[in-house]
């Protein structure tokens, strides 16, 4: 047998396995803790948002049909400058359209068995009252207590019709441009914990 007969099948055996990996599965879960914050840029310099405040849940099944949601309420998403909290809560106008929310709709990348990979979210983001579909890129890692999920991505406001953004005769302006980032922790609902420590 030639060298070039047995790399040509030890190449095919390679593409075998690989096409023959276990793909990963995920249970149910809600978000157990987390973090949703924004990066923005101002004349007066450049600062974050960040709230903990979050809800969400994972409709489980294989990694690439996984489904769900998670939102913010906007009033909880403090800069460190309460003047510009309640400038934020203004131009978001908070009273209206309450939580920023995240609906996933489709999962793309490698589903292969493992204990972290990098995926793309694809959904939509309804803030402010606009929905617009969204990707995420995110590195998820698999814990015995749930799933991690963090990424980054970038965001308009003015796609999402959010105003005020210049003040004092345009002497004090916010970019328009900012990066969300997520830190998120699914995992069993409390009463799913419960039943599962009382078998």
């Amino acid at each position: 047998m030639t060298i070039i007969r047995v790399l040509l099948l030890l190449c095919l055996s390679a593409t075998h396995l690989v096409a023959q990996a276990p793909e990963r599965t995920v249970a149910d879960g809600v978000v157990r803790e987390g973090k949703l914050s924004f990066d923005g840029r101002a004349t007066t310099g450049n600062f974050t948002g960040t709230t903990t405040t979050l809800t969400g849940k994972l409709q489980g099944g294989r990694l690439s049909q996984v489904r769900g949601w998670v939102e913010a309420p906007v009033l909880t998403i403090a800069t460190g400058n309460q003047r510009r909290d309640r400038d934020l809560n203004k131009s978001m106008e908070s009273d209206k359209y309450p939580a920023i929310r995240f609906e996933l709709t489709n999962v793309a990348g490698s589903g292969e068995a493992g204990d972290s990979v990098n995926l793309t979210l694809h959904g939509r983001f309804i803030i402010h009252g606009v929905t617009r579909d969204a990707t995420v890129p995110v590195s998820v890692a698999f814990h015995p207590e749930g799933i991690r999920v963090r990424g980054a991505t970038n965001l308009n406001l003015k796609d999402y019709k959010i105003g005020g953004l210049s003040k004092a005769l345009g002497m004090l302006k916010m970019q328009e441009e900012i990066v969300i980032h997520v830190d998120l922790l699914f995992g069993a609902a409390p009463s799913q914990q419960a039943a599962a420590g009382s078998m």
